[in-house]
């Protein structure tokens, strides 16, 4: 009888290692098949990409497959799952600890995949979808002769659209815009495997629309522009007064995500939100060479901000800034796991009592021994911002580097100014390596 029921024990081990075989191969299989599919996708010109559905495939074929004891059960259905979540981050996690980046770039194929980018998005932007859910519209031509009736194949063309777009440019350029590029909803600047430089005009305008993102480009050198006509859909244009020279400039718009981008000598800002935008996430991007690089909020009385949500994170904040990394005045502002090495005023600074949750940074003070201070309290007395919410978390302070807190330690208020998981600031130099505009040539790994 001993030995009936170690081979009845043998036996049944057996059978369910050859079953969770079979059904990783069946899995692998579909995977496969819906790679296949995908790809195809991108070889048409359909108006959307096809949705990943490895998780419904696998729980349909894990249905009719396992019927095992429970833990031969959960070992499968663990194994299908982690499968499939391999695939969302892109195949392999590249392993740096940035979740945007390991979300995508270790796929060697990311040009057939190129939309995958905006299922990757974090903090208060992470819903931006873009343009996922419209055609690839080609950038062929770099100039912008008529910002009134613009070329097809130009960046103007594409961007003044009414349906979504994931815009991407056929070779390297560099656009010079006479005027304002004013962009419509639901639209994706790609310039990923390209050389695209926005420089030496007039910049980006996001303006009363919503689902926005930017990625890859390089964008310097903007110019104050205006007082001419510029076409902002296919069905209207108007005129527009004097613009400030921003490189992105962010007016009553949501949804917004500006993410690996190299942002340098402006006339103005390099990124600003104002008039009650919100919804916003700014990340891996390398700032340098500019005075006043980000303003968050339109002025101290402009309540319609105090729902302003941004998230910065995993920035490089390079050589010659000098301040506003950012400068906040209302609402709520998520400061995470950016890399401070520059500074000659201060770094973060606010006024009209902002929320601002100081996570997992890296601050670096300049040798000035009157700029050790991260923080700044703009224009304000002690007796007024000592009740204001500014709190640092984990953050490292270098070189003297100091982080004035202030308000209440335990504020409710930090869960609306909180909006991912920070890591150690000692991971700051692996997770912003890659910070600014990525090096990505087709048939490699960005």
């Amino acid at each position: 009888m001993k030995g009936v029921s170690v081979f009845l024990v043998v036996l049944f081990v057996m059978v369910c290692v050859m079953a969770r075989v079979e059904i990783v191969k069946k899995f692998s299989e579909y995977s496969r098949v819906e790679e296949t599919e995908e790809l195809q996708g991108l070889k048409n010109s359909n108006s959307t990409m096809l949705v990943e559905q490895s998780s419904d495939v696998a729980n349909a074929k894990n249905e009719h497959a396992v019927d095992n004891p429970d833990e031969i059960a959960s070992e499968v259905e663990m194994t299908i799952r982690n499968s499939t979540e391999r695939r969302k981050l892109g195949f392999l996690s590249c392993g740096t600890g940035n979740p945007i980046d390991d979300c995508w770039r270790c796929d060697p194929k990311w040009q057939l995949n190129r939309k995958r980018l905006a299922d990757c998005g974090i903090g208060f932007g992470r819903n931006a979808i873009g343009g996922r859910d419209g055609r690839f519209y080609v950038v062929t031509d770099p100039r912008d002769d008529d910002p009134v009736n613009p070329r097809p194949g130009t960046l103007r063309h594409a961007v003044i659209q009414d349906v979504p777009l994931w815009i991407v440019f056929k070779r390297d350029m560099v656009i010079t815009l006479k005027q304002e590029l004013i962009m419509n909803s639901f639209k994706t600047i790609d310039g990923r495997g390209s050389n695209v430089h926005i420089a030496n005009g007039a910049c980006i305008t996001i303006q009363f629309i919503t689902n926005v993102i930017i990625h890859g480009l390089h964008i310097h050198d903007c110019k104050p522009t205006g007082n001419a006509l510029v076409r902002s859909s296919p069905s209207h244009f108007g005129w527009r007064t004097i613009a400030d020279g921003d490189a992105v400039s962010i007016f009553g718009s949501s949804h917004i995500w500006v993410d690996h981008n190299s942002l340098s000598s402006c006339a103005d800002g390099l990124v600003d939100a104002v008039m009650g935008s919100t919804a916003i996430t700014i990340s891996n991007n390398h700032f340098a060479h500019h005075n006043e690089v980000m303003l968050l909020g339109h002025s101290d009385s402009y309540v319609r901000d105090k729902q302003m949500q941004v998230t910065i994170a995993y920035n490089h904040f390079g050589a010659g800034l000098i301040q506003r990394m950012p400068r906040c005045r209302h609402g709520y502002f998520h400061v995470v796991n950016n890399d401070y090495t520059h500074w000659e005023m201060y770094a973060i600074g606010g006024s009209a009592s902002p929320t601002i949750n100081s996570q997992g940074n890296r601050y670096l003070a300049p040798v000035n021994p009157f700029a050790k201070e991260v923080t700044k309290r703009v224009d304000t007395g002690v007796g007024q911002w000592k009740g204001w919410n500014w709190r640092s978390e984990g953050d490292m302070l270098l070189n003297g580097a100091y982080f004035v807190p202030s308000g209440a330690l335990a504020s409710a208020s930090y869960s609306r100014a909180s909006s991912l998981g920070a890591k150690s600031s000692s991971m700051v130099g692996s997770i912003t390596s890659g910070a600014g505009v990525l090096s990505c040539r087709r048939g490699n790994q960005c």
